[in-house]
This record gives C-alpha cells, structure tokens and sequence, in this order.
C-alpha cells in the first residue's frame, strides 16, 4: 500500500477534452517539480505516469504499519532548491545527528561533528577513526567548501573522490574507516570513483545543514509537490511507448498531443523515448535495501541516531540506520524499524541475501537477530546516475535540457545524482517553457 495520495489515482477519463499546452512525461520529483512552477506561471502541464503512484524513486509504502522507503533516503536540508520549494514545517522534518557511529573489526566508533555538538570536540578529537591530522583537516575542508559558492563547486576540474582526499593528505586509516563507508553510502559506490566536485558539495551540505527524513516517510515529498496541482494533472498507469514530434503515443492505444513535451523520466526511460542505444549497466549505482522489524533492544546503535557505516564493503551490510529511532511514526507503537543498505550488487538472489544479513547482524547483535520480523527487501539496479569526472566536466548541467524547439528533458540524469539536481533541472525546464 503507497502512501501517495489517493487523488491521484485517476483515469483517462476525468481529464478534460481540452488538449494541454505541455504535457510532462513522469511524475518524479523532477516532472512534478516543473508542472509546480509551470502552474506558478499559469500554465497547467498534464503529466503521465507510468505506473500507479507518484514520486519515482522518492515513494514510500506503507507495510503492515511499518513506513518503507524505496530504498534508504535523506533530505539534506540545505539543499538549495528544497529550501526554495518545499515546505519543510509541513514535512515535520526529523534529523539525523551529524556525524556516525562506525563499526571497525569487532569495535564501534564515533565520529561527531563538533560544529553543531560543540561538547563532542574532545570525544572526536580522541576517535581513532583518524589522526588529529584528519581531524584539522576536516576543518580546512569544511572551511574550503563553505568559501565556494555551489556554482563555483562545480565548476573546478573534477578528478575523482578518492584521488581528492588522497591528493588533501587524508589518510588510508580515515578514508577507509569513514569516507569511504560514508560517502560510499550517499554516491552508491564504494570504490569512490565520483566526481570531488560532487564530493564537496554534499560535503558542504552535510555540515552545513541537516541530514533528515520527513515524519512519515519520504514519499510525502512528492505529495506536497503534487497536492499544488489539480487532481487532473495526474495521470497514472499511463505509460508512454514513443514520442513523435508534438505527440505522445501510450502503450494502451491513446495519442494525446501538446505544444511541449518534457521528458522527466531517468537516463535509461529516456533513451527509449528518444530512440538511443540503451544505457549500460555502468552509467547507473545500485543499492539494495533491506527491512527488518524487532522489539529487541539493540545496544550501542539505539537512540543515538546516528547513521551506522561498517567498514567491511566486502560484507552484505554496509550502512545500517534504525529509522524509528528518528521518526516514531515509521514504526508502530513498541516495534523499531531497522534498515539495512547494501551497495553494487546489480541482480540479487534476495533470499539468500536475508540470510546473509541476518547472519552478520547476528555478530553484532546477538541470537536475537534470527527472530527479527523480515518485511520487505527493495532492489534498485538504476537507483542513481553515475557521476565520474568524464561525466561530470566543470559544470552542474552537464547535458543540454532543451532538445528542440518542443522537447525539454528535466531530472538528475541531466545534471549530478541528488534530488537537489531533480528539482534545479524541474525549475530550468519551467523557466524556459514560460520564457518561450
């Protein structure tokens, strides 16, 4: 069961007869970003949705009580364009604390940040998750960072990310005990191949902001984009075969046609619409997120919210966070909800990965783990767009957003992985379909 709303849910037939001026194919958080500020303007685009709910890879489903996003997913608060568009006191925003507790061998680890937990200074100072070196040169980091502005982020020649904090004299101890396990988790690669400027940005946003998720999910984003919409502008299960020219061909027969058309679906949805070869397995991140229910305690991780990163990639548990711990109402009263990221697998025998979690998590945690409640695993073999530095080049927007004289195309595939892209590039495509 979805959490999005139910007055999305209709057919072709509560739509008026009166052909749109654009229609927007996809109803992510790019497709319903671009129909929010194309309404602002007074232009009401239709959008068609493949499949029978809003959001894209931003959903949330609602499991026997429990709240399971499509994968494991945080805001981070200060990403400019959600702090232009959504409005976070609706969201009831719960943040994580900043900083993680790491599990290294047999041991646990903190790291906090002492910005914003000026008493955590000496605890950090004193962590063996790297040297006092790495620590002062944290500092120089965020100091760096903050003295750029985001366009000026991403506009310096790009290496990778490992080669950046290598080449910034971190050491192997803290890029292996917290860069990577960390940032693995936010690009989906552990390898650390994405591109630094990429890297400096989410850098800046983490310390600059918080990491959070909404109260009840983060499917509720893309409800209070699509809640500013008419209820007609939504069309669902409409899934589209082919665009030619103004018109737009759905797989069950329909043609509709429009001035504009905006393709805000991601790389390997596009391809298709456009006729291109198809992606390869490498342009995308993969990710695989596991829930567990329990009522067990589950000492040191409880109540510390704080993300948990182990620095053994080559295990099946990679990231861990225990999301009830964070917002109550992802869990019913006197359960907690645990989820359990693993990264790069691209096919999945999920069964047998169950199993492998339970039996590492058990090594944390005790016998216990075999009794916790298995609710639901999501795969996601396209979950983010890769973003290496022949990618990525000196700028954010590194693929053109208006492809004819009637064809734009909006979405982070366009720009850099993070829903702060989705929304920027949503925003331009608007603009320029106003301006014309």
């Amino acid at each position: 069961m979805s959490t999005n709303l139910p007055v999305h849910t209709k057919n072709h037939t509560d739509i008026t007869t009166t052909e749109p001026s654009v229609i927007i194919i996809g109803a992510g958080i790019a497709g319903l970003t671009c129909a929010v500020y194309l309404k602002q303007a007074g232009i009401n685009a239709l959008i068609l949705e493949a499949t029978d709910g809003i959001g894209g890879r931003v959903r949330t489903d609602l499991v026997d009580g429990f709240r399971l996003d499509r994968g494991f997913q945080i805001l981070l608060t200060a990403y400019p364009e959600a702090q232009r568009l959504l409005n976070y006191s609706e969201l009831d925003l719960k943040p994580f604390r900043s900083g993680a507790l790491i599990r290294h061998q047999n041991d646990w680890l903190t790291l906090l940040n002492p910005f914003q937990e000026p008493l955590s200074t000496f605890r950090t100072l004193a962590s063996s998750v790297g040297t006092i070196s790495d620590k002062v040169r944290i500092v120089e980091l965020i100091r760096r960072t903050q003295s750029l502005s985001m366009s000026e982020l991403f506009q310096q020649t790009p290496t990778t990310t490992l080669t950046f904090l290598r080449e910034a004299g971190f050491s192997d101890q803290i890029i292996e005990r917290f860069f990577r396990p960390f940032f693995g988790g936010v690009f989906l690669e552990d390898a650390l191949l994405t591109s630094s400027n990429f890297f400096e940005f989410c850098f800046r946003l983490f310390f600059t902001g918080e990491a959070a998720i909404p109260a009840k999910g983060i499917g509720v984003i893309a409800d209070q984009l699509a809640s500013r919409l008419a209820t007609n502008q939504i069309r669902l299960n409409a899934a589209v075969s082919r665009i030619d020219g103004s018109s737009v061909y759905l797989t069950n027969g329909e043609t509709l046609t429009a001035q504009t058309i905006v393709l805000a679906v991601d790389a390997a949805q596009a391809a298709v619409l456009l006729g291109r070869p198809s992606m390869p397995a490498s342009a995308f991140t993969h990710t695989t997120c596991t829930y567990f229910a329990t009522s067990d305690a589950l000492p040191p991780i409880e109540k510390q919210k704080l993300l948990v990163l182990n620095t053994n990639r080559s295990s099946a548990v990679h990231n861990v966070a225990i999301l009830s711990d964070i917002s109550p109402d992802y869990a019913p009263p006197g359960q907690t909800l645990i989820s359990v990221s693993t990264q790069g697998l691209e096919n999945v025998n999920l069964g047998a990965l169950e199993q492998k979690v339970r039996q590492e998590l058990g090594e944390w945690f005790g016998d216990s783990v075999k009794n916790w409640r298995h609710l639901r695993t999501y795969h996601i073999p396209q979950a983010l767009p890769s973003y290496t530095p022949d990618r990525a080049g000196t700028d954010a927007i590194h693929e053109l957003l208006k492809l004819s004289d009637t064809l734009y195309q909006c979405g982070d595939q366009t720009a850099y992985p993070s829903l702060n892209a989705a929304m920027q590039t949503g925003r331009m495509v608007a603009d320029m379909i106003r301006k014309q």
